[in-house]
């Protein structure tokens, strides 16, 4: 009988190892998880879950009961600690685990600050894990000083989340706007105005140059103008890196990520990855995506093709973000684009769409579940929209699908 082993228990793992029932496979199935719960969602933690809004038991993705009823095999709390891949094993903990395929689901881990710079310090956190956010929990009350590090999506939602539990957020983000990596101007500014309508100070062209402490304890920040803050706690949002070190220990070819084939397969023929920590061929290079949409979708692919299947992995990608009362969501992918159409509505709706050569890469969306809905079907399709239509807020936009 054959015998799948997946490491890493987050939503690409869980994706997986259901798929693989769903399709049909009746070997064993042994799920590896380092962190001591059930897999469970992570978007919600820093924002529903911080909130008070939703329960532990809300985040798992499946109950334990699933598990046992589909035959999986879950280990939990027990991190790998080698792969061998000639004698196709995997060692967890004392237990030496043979595979016939194996599944690396490994996702990311987030960027830290430098023990040099204060990052050791207590009161310093980051928003990946449910133990960093239960351990963050208690200091985010009134009346406390954060201060955010980093202003990408993680950092925005950590100060939005703080500021309406009545923290003082302060956020700095050493680029010359926020979300400059990942959104046009226009996006950065609604969001900046967004933050500082609800109390949140946001500087920018301007780092952190060390974080400064009593009796091990962080006290205060200094910035790279030297100006100084004093802060309550601070929370690091400067990005994530994909989770490559057991793939390198195995000798698995990396770049920027597992590096796999179209099929989701390694460069070790019985060795598959998916979700954060996999780059996969996209158009004429390589992309990897972090998201749960494609967690899901590519873990889900590369199951079939554990069994044989021949489906290459196209991602349609799309991403969201809660800040306040605003849902962004976005479709596409704005890489390369040279002009943007803004389409405003009412009070805070207002949607920016990328363009490059006249073809629709990629849309903003706030609040504007319409206009995110038709965007997302026309570059799922390939196909574009005549600007004028778009930046006209009383046009219908239906029409475009049909165009």
């Amino acid at each position: 009988m054959s015998h799948y082993v997946v490491i890493g228990a987050g939503q690409a793992g869980a994706s997986l190892v259901a798929k693989l029932r769903k399709d049909g496979f009746t070997g064993e199935i042994t799920l590896i998880g380092a962190e001591p719960v059930l897999p469970y969602q992570r978007p919600p933690l820093s924002k529903a879950y911080l909130l008070g809004d939703m329960a532990l038991e809300r985040l798992f993705l499946r109950p334990e009961s699933f598990y046992a009823e589909q035959s999986i095999t879950v280990k939990l709390g027990q991190p790998v600690t080698a792969i061998d891949p000639v004698g196709k094993t995997v060692t967890v903990g004392d237990e030496v685990i043979a595979y016939d395929q194996l599944a690396l689901t490994t996702g990311s881990d987030p960027r830290r600050l430098p023990a040099a710079i204060g990052g050791d310090l207590d009161g310093v956190f980051v928003v990946r894990g449910l133990d960093d956010v239960d351990a963050m929990a208690p200091h985010v009350v009134k009346g406390k000083r954060a201060l955010i590090v980093g202003g990408g999506y993680i950092g925005l939602e950590a100060a939005a989340v703080a500021a309406k539990l009545g923290v003082k957020v302060t956020l700095v983000e050493m680029a010359d706007r926020i979300l400059q990596r990942v959104a046009a101007k226009e996006t950065s500014d609604y969001f900046r105005t967004l933050h500082s309508e609800h109390g949140v100070e946001i500087i920018e062209g301007i780092g952190l140059q060390r974080l400064v402490g009593t009796d091990g304890r962080v006290t205060g920040a200094i910035l790279s103008d030297d100006s100084e803050i004093d802060v309550d706690f601070v929370v690091v949002g400067v990005g994530i890196a994909p989770s490559t070190a057991l793939a390198e220990m195995a000798g698995l070819e990396i770049e920027n990520g597992i590096k796999t084939d179209a099929l989701g397969r390694t460069s070790d023929a019985s060795i598959w990855a998916a979700g954060d920590c996999a780059s996969f061929p996209y158009r004429k290079g390589r992309l990897r995506l972090e998201s749960v949409p494609n967690a899901i979708d590519q873990a889900e692919c590369v199951a079939a093709n554990m069994m044989g299947g021949e489906t290459a992995y196209v991602p349609q990608p799309w991403f969201w973000s809660d800040q306040y009362d605003v849902k962004l969501q976005i479709a596409g992918l704005n890489t390369g684009y040279d002009h943007i159409v803004s389409r405003l509505g009412d009070g805070q709706t207002v949607s920016f769409w990328y363009y490059k050569g006249g073809q629709l890469l990629a849309v903003d969306a706030m609040n504007d579940p319409r206009a995110y809905m038709v965007g997302k079907r026309l570059i799922d399709n390939g196909k574009t929209a005549d600007p004028a239509i778009v930046s006209d807020p009383e046009a219908d936009l239906k029409p475009l699908l049909k165009a």
